[in-house]
């Protein structure tokens, strides 16, 4: 398998995590309103997701270099996806509740119920996808002077499929879509994402690579 596979998946993956991002803002702000705590809140969750994911990713790479693994926590994440609609309503609205009736809410927690409900919703899920990079660029290296030049494509390529995230979901699919049935949609291709990785599984054994750098 080639780095344009490879360039496919994580373009997928960078697509649903910005389409999470974006539209989970939307969601969000049902409960918490539009104010500019609900965004902060989104975007720096998605940051530590994406952090927490390149890290793991890498790790788990070199243990596992089986892209049938990653396909194992991709599952989950999808299936966590497409429950969105069933279960965030009610976490969402215990976390509101919590607070007393009839009484304001604290500045504080203005600023940290929103990061709260987001972390809950969408930080694994967006984790997952953020092992993605790492993980195809350990098992597309084959040579020690090669590896600069591949994971920039490979982010270049993840980076790619976010800006279009960005645009698609702003753009179109929160205007011709549902909240729910847009959920539905990215829990789906996160599973389509997990059936490639196995399919891919057998002829994508990750290679040891080679120490002499080209010239």
């Amino acid at each position: 398998m080639g780095n344009a596979t490879a360039a496919l998946l994580v373009f997928m993956g960078g697509f649903i995590v910005m389409v999470l991002e974006i539209v989970g803002a939307r969601y969000l702000a049902g409960e918490f309103g539009g104010t500019f705590y609900v965004w902060v809140s989104q975007i720096g969750v998605v940051m530590i997701a994406l952090a927490a994911g390149y890290y793991v990713g890498g790790a788990l790479a070199d243990r596992w270099q089986r892209l049938q693994r990653l396909a194992g926590l991709l599952v989950p994440a999808g299936l966590g996806v497409l429950a969105v609609p069933w279960y965030a309503p009610p976490v969402l609205e215990a976390i509101v509740m919590r607070h007393p009736s009839g009484e304001p809410v604290p500045l504080l927690w203005q600023k940290l119920d929103p990061a709260l409900g987001s972390a809950v919703i969408f930080l694994l899920p967006c984790l997952v996808l953020a092992m993605l990079p790492p993980y195809l660029i350990r098992l597309c290296a084959r040579r020690l002077g090669q590896i600069g030049r591949l994971s920039g494509q490979i982010i270049a390529w993840s980076t790619l499929g976010s800006i279009a995230g960005v645009f698609v979901a702003g753009y179109v699919l929160i205007e011709v879509m549902k909240l729910s049935s847009i959920f539905l949609t990215m829990g789906g291709l996160i599973l389509v994402l997990a059936g490639l990785c196995c399919w891919l599984d057998r002829g994508w054994a990750s290679p040891s690579i080679e120490t002499t750098p080209d010239k």
